[in-house]
């Protein structure tokens, strides 16, 4: 199982020639990655502008289709140069199930509600979360959250000090 190559087409953070990256693919109705969140904020705050950090949706199909519904309000927020800030009100609000929820969501981070309803009803982002969900389950990947550093799948806990510690070991050296 190896992740597909970083490119600008991905939501990152920090430079995609950092001497680390970090890819997570998540959920944003995953315990775990809710989990995961606050723990990956921290080390990349520590990293600073060694880490390029990779986030890519692997919304899991579901009865009400939350986490996909998720996945496009936050495809809505990175057409307005707001992912990071929808991103993170998904993880720090993980009980917002609702449409109504994510508007309001939309709009407390600055952006237009209606036309955050309109997008999701008509879901007009739908078609880009399915190809990054398509290419993240040709890559392999099943279950969220799933990390790789510099390419590598990590396989430990997701812990701020273990993960960190993985990432330090994986800088290259020079």
């Amino acid at each position: 199982m190896k992740p597909n190559p970083v490119s600008e087409n991905d939501h990152f953070v920090g430079a995609l020639e950092a001497p680390l990256t970090l890819i997570e693919y998540g959920d944003y109705e995953c315990p775990f990655c809710t989990k995961a969140f606050p723990v990956i904020e921290k080390v990349r705050e520590s990293l600073g502008d060694k880490l390029c950090f990779v986030y890519r949706h692997v919304p899991k199909s579901g009865a009400k289709n939350f986490a996909k519904q998720a996945a496009e309000a936050a495809e809505f927020a990175a057409s307005q140069g707001r992912f990071w800030a929808m991103h993170a009100a998904l993880f720090t609000h993980p009980e917002w199930r609702e449409l109504d929820q994510l508007v309001a969501a939309a709009e407390s981070i600055g952006l237009d509600p209606e036309a955050c309803k309109k997008a999701l009803v008509e879901r007009t982002f739908a078609e880009r979360v399915r190809e990054i969900t398509v290419a993240s389950v040709q890559c392999g990947i099943i279950g969220t959250p799933t990390l790789f550093i510099n390419g590598v799948r990590y396989e430990n806990r997701i812990e701020e000090q273990l993960l960190r510690s993985a990432l330090e070991a994986a800088l290259p050296s020079g």
